[in-house]
């Protein structure tokens, strides 16, 4: 689908009600119309300085799809192609420039790749100053039909010895059918209807939008396999897009980190997952043994954020 095309779609009437009662069919075949939009919108809006149009329409767009989403009954086994597997290396780049605090331009990758670089260029100068943390939890892998149902961030220096601090959570309502079928992908996260039935929706919550962007903003933020974190800000909290389009949204992703620092991942079996952040918790000590990584987003930020100073400590480069 072309970018005129997705606008077009997106732009059109829509009418639900017309969808509802016919079965999944014309349901799977309007959410692909859909996600095809939101791709092309989504790219064309990072690529053009001066796109034709608000990524308003893109957020609004995705709310239409997850409407769509909410009335399919088979699970087609199907992910939305707007989650994306990775950060961009320029995203790399900057996440490293940003903790050794210093421009992109002043590092230097190795000719086989900004990854494969990465335990050279965290080494090139110290990392300093404060990281914002963030994790959330979701009715869905994918950032067009699901929603945020849990958020948790809090602040940490890096400095030797430092905790986290400033920790906070946030429960996110959903819409009320899930009341009787219950909250998805709660057998992950254990987010029930009792935690979310009455908490402001996160695409309506304004106060939690703004502190947010506000704090991201001010610190570069980590999350683990941060393209999960960076694809649902970008289709559910307003102003992000325009954020990290203008360079003034840095995120790193610690899955990349530890897998750039830790020499265990290439030793270790690719089906123990490694470069988790349990398996790679339970390697610095910030995670027993016999316990497991919570999935709860104020929880699983506070075990990324030690751990990642404990790598931090154990290369030398704090």
């Amino acid at each position: 689908m072309n970018v005129n095309d997705a606008l077009a779609h997106a732009q059109a009437m829509f009418i639900p009600e017309f969808l509802f009662g016919m079965g999944d069919e014309p349901l799977f075949a309007e959410r692909q119309k859909n996600e095809d939009a939101i791709a092309a919108l989504v790219a064309d809006y990072f690529a053009n300085p001066q796109p034709g149009f608000s990524f308003a329409e893109v957020l609004d767009l995705a709310d239409r799809n997850r409407t769509i989403c909410d009335e399919i009954e088979a699970d087609d086994g199907s992910r939305s192609q707007n989650l994306p597997h990775a950060l961009r290396d320029a995203d790399v780049l900057a996440g490293v420039a940003a903790l050794e605090g210093v421009a992109p331009d002043a590092l230097s990758p190795a000719p086989e790749g900004v990854r494969e670089s990465l335990p050279l260029l965290l080494t090139q100068h110290p990392v300093h100053g404060t990281v914002l943390g963030v994790d959330i939890e979701t009715t869905s892998g994918s950032p067009d039909r699901g929603y945020i149902v849990n958020v948790g961030w809090e602040l940490m220096d890096l400095s030797r010895g430092a905790q986290p601090h400033d920790a906070h959570a946030e429960y996110c309502g959903i819409p009320d059918r899930y009341a009787e079928v219950g909250v998805p992908l709660s057998h992950i996260h254990h987010i029930t209807w009792d935690m979310v039935g009455d908490k402001t929706p996160f695409r309506e919550n304004e106060d939690l939008h703004a502190t947010l962007l506000d704090l991201m903003r001010t610190y570069p933020y980590m999350a683990h396999n941060a393209a999960f974190e960076d694809s649902w800000f970008t289709l559910n909290l307003p102003g992000y897009a325009e954020a990290r389009k203008a360079g003034d949204i840095t995120v790193v992703d610690t899955r990349d980190l530890c897998r750039g620092l830790d020499p265990d991942v290439k030793r270790l079996p690719f089906n123990t997952k490694p470069a988790s952040l349990e398996s790679w918790a339970r390697r610095r000590g910030t995670l027993s043994n016999d316990a497991n990584e919570v999935h709860l987003g104020l929880d699983d930020t506070d075990l990324m954020l030690k751990t990642v100073c404990a790598e931090f400590e154990l290369r030398g480069i704090l």
